[in-house]
């Protein structure tokens, strides 16, 4: 039987990935939805992209596009233009930029490549949306003005948790937003935030970064019956690192 699983932020964590990869018992007729923030806290973020590329040689893949996936990027092509490295170094690019230190220049042009061909989004064929953090225009996603909001905004989780619960769907206070799609599935702002470690729904807007980057688990879970399964929390499986801590 095949299933949708789709995986929330890793950040560097190839040892949590392989632990949800082994506990969901993956097989050859999953499909596996990446929502993106490969990269940036741990030690491992050159190792997850290798992984994932080889992953995807023999495994039906999407690899949607996070902000820090666009930082690493632009940091590998030495467009800079984007990054404050302060900012940046203090939210997990630190551990990226040593890690590539022992990187070959051939393997970081795959990496670039790779980097290069991840989707702004993706909409099955159930009227679902899988995308790293969001989207502005009421219209959706085929309307939004500045693509970059795609991997940077946060607006529609917010909303999604500031949003009335009495409000019907018809009302005219009810935002357009979360008419569109069937469901719609984020990573990027952690639900740790709202003090919680497991996949949360607000509206229809369903989030599933659980904080690896932090002190979190990462999960993966399954869209159809919404089971999920969870690595350790990164912290005990990088006792020695600080993550995004």
């Amino acid at each position: 039987m095949s299933r949708t699983l789709v995986i929330g932020d890793i950040h560097g964590g190839l040892r949590a990935l392989h632990q949800i990869i082994e506990r969901a018992n993956v097989t050859l007729n999953d499909t596996l939805i990446f929502l993106g923030d490969y990269v940036d806290g741990w030690s491992q973020s050159p190792d997850v992209i290798d992984y994932l590329i080889k992953l995807n040689e023999h495994q039906s893949c999407i690899f949607i596009r996070g902000n820090h996936d666009e930082l690493l990027l632009d940091w590998l092509q030495n467009k800079n233009e984007n990054i404050d490295e302060g900012m940046w170094f203090k939210h997990g690019g630190e551990a990226t930029v040593i890690a590539y230190s022992k990187v070959s220049q051939s393997t970081i042009n795959k990496h670039i490549a790779f980097l290069k061909s991840l989707e702004n989004y993706y909409l099955d064929d159930q009227n679902r949306l899988f995308i790293h953090a969001g989207f502005t225009n009421m219209n959706g996603i085929n309307y939004e003005y500045f693509p970059k909001l795609f991997y940077w905004d946060r607006t529609l989780w917010e909303t999604a948790l500031a949003l009335d619960k009495t409000l019907e769907l018809d009302n005219v206070y009810y935002p357009r937003r979360f008419t569109l799609y069937k469901e719609i599935y984020i990573g990027h702002t952690p639900v740790t935030k709202i003090g919680e470690t497991i996949p949360i729904q607000k509206a229809c807007v369903w989030n599933v970064d659980t904080g690896a980057a932090f002190k979190g688990p990462l999960t993966v879970m399954d869209v159809d019956t919404k089971q999920f399964w969870q690595s350790e929390p990164l912290p005990n499986l990088y006792p020695t690192e600080k993550g995004r801590n």
